[in-house]
């Protein structure tokens, strides 16, 4: 893919890489949840379906039984990891709403029709993005909308995501909306405080470019 992209955006999701270190609350004061996000549930049924159907999607795309074994070893903690994922997105979306960004029909459209183009195709993409994101097929433009209103949200702030400056203008933010959702995990799944060091090794699709325009895909 285009290098320009791959080097965009050196934030990561630190809030899912350190679980283990993070401090966060964490109680059973809402049965059947496996995160509270402000007013909004994600249940233990959602976070089992979503990782599911990537379950699903790897099985389909990896029909060799060593093969797809070798991907579960290696996605182990895909239920820790899609739950916080899913925490992430809303703290965004949150942060984007606050901040009067939005995204329509037709910016999720453009955007998947140019990543299509680099990546070879749809098919190629939805394989692209479950490898390297653990993203279903049917939760790509999902994913695709959380980016857009993660590069909007950063323009809005006059966030340079390739400063540093610019880095922590924009996770600051997600952490003043986290306070403010007063984020709660179920203890199962680990704690959540988005204040944590920035990593690189562990990615979630718009994690990548928020200061371009048009299409954000990265090398991965």
């Amino acid at each position: 893919m285009h290098r320009r992209r791959r080097s965009a955006l050196v934030l990561s999701a630190a809030a899912l890489l350190a679980a283990p270190l993070l401090t966060a609350c964490g109680n059973d004061a809402h049965p059947g949840a496996a995160a509270v996000v402000g007013d909004q549930r994600i249940t233990v049924a959602q976070l089992e379906n979503r990782v599911n159907e990537v379950r699903s999607a790897q099985r389909a795309a990896l029909p060799d039984d060593k093969q797809y074994e070798q991907v579960i070893a290696k996605t182990g903690g895909l239920t820790r990891s899609t739950l916080h994922t899913m925490v992430l997105d809303k703290v965004l979306h949150r942060a984007a709403r606050d901040a009067g960004v939005g995204v329509t029909r037709k910016e999720i459209q453009t955007m998947r029709g140019q990543l299509e183009k680099q990546a070879g195709g749809r098919k190629a993409l939805e394989a692209g993005w479950l490898q390297q994101y653990s993203v279903a097929p049917e939760h790509l433009d999902d994913s695709i909308r959380t980016e857009i209103e993660a590069q909007k949200l950063a323009r809005a702030l006059g966030a340079d995501m390739n400063a540093q400056d610019g880095q922590n203008t924009f996770w600051a933010t997600l952490s003043k909306t986290s306070k403010k959702l007063d984020v709660d995990l179920n203890p199962r799944y680990g704690t959540w405080d988005v204040k944590t060091s920035k990593r690189t090794d562990l990615r979630t699709p718009w994690v990548r470019e928020v200061s371009g325009g048009g299409s954000t895909r990265a090398e991965a």
